[in-house]
């Protein structure tokens, strides 16, 4: 009975060990340009080669020089992608990586989705995602995972995907920031509208944090609200002109919370063609264009500076490590700098920079003496 018992108790050992190393390994948890991608235009689909996904699997080593990368960029034709797509580019330079493709979802997710399920049966060595919309792009997101190819994501954390790593900011932080430098400059009591992204899961978290600071000052009054209209059927533009109609006079709205600066831009034209220039407005980004804007109008008080340079910049460098079979971080929040329209006017470009907005490229943010601790 004895020799029975042992014989079972080994066959049993056995079975664990083989059912143990059977299972796969789990994932670790990363100035603009004109000039194209080497490899594909940026609104073009991946190549699809029809083959079966590789099974999921640790990566061996492999050389920068050596890697087949795709990057699926959720937008494209304003200054933030257009500074993306050059980061990209300049660090895929930087290491070497001239095999590359890169496409643009023109913020739809059901486009980027498809984009990224192309990129799956073409088999690349490491995917890069900014996402469109973190939501609207989760399942086939995880279809990468899940197919083991590495996956680095920019700007926003993919719900449910199992990233190598995510490189973003702190969207709630910088909402309660320039929400508390507009509602101090209105002297914490005043009339206000907010216009918001709640169709972007990491965008809207900056209404939440500016929700945040509201609750602090009961004086200030949300009097007027509008979301942005994925459709294009309502523009902040005809939005806005439509607060200051339903708010026609001086004291009805004394200012405009924007999640993003373009919404600034639309809404300081409508103020301007209404003679409605006492409102105030802050926005969300940064850039040159933005800060261009602000030189222009010093009712635009302030905005959140993006890293958007060193977000995409360390996706590629841990993509690099983490092929070369080094450990990476598996979520990194970068620093985004508060800037007011004051920092703007008083700051010279420094030299050999191209414009302010070459803030956050690394090694830059201390030449400025701006804090980014956002």
């Amino acid at each position: 009975m004895k020799k029975l018992l042992a014989m079972l108790l080994a066959t049993a050992m056995t079975l664990g060990m083989v059912a143990c190393s059977s299972s796969a390994p789990s994932s670790q948890a990363p100035a603009p340009s004109d000039a194209p991608s080497t490899s594909a235009p940026a609104d073009s689909d991946p190549a699809d080669d029809s083959q079966a996904p590789a099974d999921t699997a640790a990566p061996g080593k492999k050389a920068a020089k050596d890697l087949n990368v795709a990057v699926s960029l959720g937008w494209l034709e304003n200054e933030s992608g257009q500074r993306q797509k050059y980061t990209y580019e300049t660090e895929f330079a930087k290491y070497g990586i001239t095999n590359y493709q890169i496409v643009d979802a023109n913020y739809d997710p059901k486009k980027q989705s498809e984009q990224i399920e192309a990129f799956i049966k073409s088999k690349p060595d490491v995917l890069f995602v900014t996402a469109s919309d973190p939501v609207g792009i989760a399942e086939a997101v995880k279809h990468a995972c899940d197919a083991g190819i590495p996956v680095f994501c920019d700007d926003a954390l993919i719900p449910g995907a199992a990233a190598v790593s995510t490189v973003m900011f702190d969207n709630y932080k910088g909402g309660m920031w320039t929400m508390k430098q507009l509602v101090t400059k209105l002297g914490g009591k005043g009339k206000i509208a907010m216009i918001d992204l709640p169709s972007n899961e990491a965008w809207a978290e900056r209404s939440h944090g500016a929700e945040f600071v509201l609750k602090q000052y009961p004086e200030i009054e949300v009097v007027q609200r509008w979301s942005w209209d994925s459709t294009g059927a309502v523009t902040p533009r005809m939005a806005i002109d439509n607060m200051l109609t339903a708010c026609p006079n001086v004291g009805d709205l004394d200012a405009i919370w924007c999640a993003w600066d373009g919404a600034v831009f639309e809404g300081l034209e409508a103020c301007q063609a209404a003679g409605r220039n006492e409102i105030l407005f802050t926005g969300s980004d940064g850039g040159e264009h933005c800060f261009e804007v602000m030189k222009a109008n010093p009712n635009f008080i302030a905005t959140c500076g993006e890293s958007i340079y060193t977000m995409a910049s360390l996706c590629v460098e841990y993509a690099v490590k983490y092929m070369n079979g080094e450990a990476v971080p598996r979520i990194v929040m970068v620093p985004s700098i508060g800037i007011t329209n004051e920092m703007i006017v008083n700051t010279p470009v420094p030299e050999g920079w191209k414009n302010i907005g070459d803030y956050d490229i690394p090694g830059n943010y201390d030449v400025l003496g701006w804090d980014p601790t956002l």
